[in-house]
């Protein structure tokens, strides 16, 4: 072994590291890394979970597009059946205050919808009655006056026959049908004519066919109705519920009221002034104007263009009369007896009519009074006193 200088410095030794310590530093550090990359996710383990979210959004919101599309599409479909369905149940609803006096009478409910659907055949009988006669007496007139009509519109020293001469109506006439064009569209019409009858004996048979179903099954369709309101509300519900429903017989009933005055108002005048077949047209009168917003307009319409059969001045007076009878019912009759049979203002009433009236036509003006009804009800229930309490 070779003797080193005294001055010659030896490198110092390493330290020896402390026992288990190299151990826990590597454990550490690992723990550490494993913890590190446990707390940071792997980019391709991300990827895919983004990837399956933003196409199970983008799938679910273009299926909910699709059938919103789909059912929206089904609904102006069936919007005239489901007008016609709205019809019925409203009819149903409105005499349900008679059915109910009637089993409360002792009467069993199936009889009394029999006898209340049979009142109305009745009435619907007398109508017909009153109206085939002086309809078949007119066509017949008509019938009878067109070879004298040909006559006339030969011989140029009559007003037809002048009106002939300047226009050559005949001569356009056959030239319409010979054409072809003429035959076609009359044709088209005659189909059109009996399509629209063959709808309206359709919508009839539906509308009397539902609304006698709805009458008969009234309480069990109420009783399944309220099952769907928790048992803690459904007493209020129930007492909101019929209370909504007896307003609504009171406002058929008020309206019942009106037409009636304007018929007998109608009888009156016709009676007075010589107007044929008062009693039909008041019957019509009354009819008409069981239809908000245009019905008094159209028996109006009506009654003047049969007082031209007696004179002009007859027929103005006639229209001046109407005129004046359908501002008092909209502006002093309809208003006051729909406040005492649903307690509604008459701005409400007037406003919800028009409103009505311009979405859903005649069935919308009938409905409009009860649905403003109803929903001033559930405001005054449930809106208003938590308003009140905030």
């Amino acid at each position: 072994m070779t003797d080193l200088p005294a001055d010659t410095a030896l490198p110092p030794a390493p330290a020896a590291p402390a026992i288990g310590a190299s151990s826990t530093s590597d454990t550490s550090s690992t723990a550490s890394a494993s913890s590190a990359s446990s707390r940071r996710p792997r980019v391709g383990a991300v990827l895919p979970a983004v990837r399956r979210s933003w196409f199970g959004v983008g799938f679910g919101t273009g299926l909910g597009a699709v059938l919103a599309w789909m059912l929206v599409r089904t609904v102006l479909r069936m919007s005239e059946l489901l007008t016609l369905l709205l019809l019925a149940v409203f009819i149903a609803v409105s005499l349900e205050p008679v059915v109910a006096w009637l089993c409360r009478r002792g009467m069993r409910r199936g009889l009394s919808v029999a006898a209340v659907a049979a009142g109305l055949a009745g009435v619907l009988a007398g109508f017909v009655a009153l109206v085939i006669p002086p309809v078949s007496a007119a066509i017949t007139a008509l019938t009878d006056d067109v070879p004298r009509w040909r006559s006339q519109l030969h011989d140029h020293h009559t007003t037809l026959g002048r009106l002939e001469e300047h226009y050559h109506v005949i001569e356009k006439v056959r030239q319409r049908l010979g054409s072809g064009g003429g035959a076609s569209e009359i044709a088209g019409g005659v189909l059109g004519a009996g399509q629209l009858v063959v709808s309206a004996v359709a919508s009839t048979a539906i509308v009397i066919t539902v609304t006698l179903y709805v009458m008969v099954a009234l309480p069990t369709i109420k009783r399944f109705c309220y099952r769907f309101v928790p048992g803690t509300r459904r007493t209020r519900a129930e007492s909101v519920s019929e209370e909504i429903l007896s307003r609504v017989g009171r406002f058929m009933l008020g309206n019942v009221a009106t037409s009636a005055i304007a018929g007998a108002a109608t009888f009156i005048w016709c009676e007075t002034t010589g107007v044929p077949y008062p009693a039909a047209l008041g019957f019509f009168v009354a009819l008409m104007d069981m239809v908000p917003v245009i019905g008094s307009t159209i028996g109006g319409v009506a009654v003047s263009l049969v007082a031209l059969s007696v004179s002009l001045p007859v027929a103005l007076a006639t229209a001046a009369f109407s005129i004046a009878f359908r501002v008092a019912e909209d502006y002093l009759i309809m208003p006051r007896a729909m406040k005492f049979a649903v307690d509604v203002h008459p701005v409400v009433t007037v406003v919800a009519v028009l409103i009505g009236g311009s979405l859903l036509g005649i069935v919308g003006g009938l409905v409009a009074i009860p649905a403003a009804v109803a929903l001033g009800i559930v405001l005054d229930e449930y809106v208003f006193p938590r308003t009140d309490r905030a």
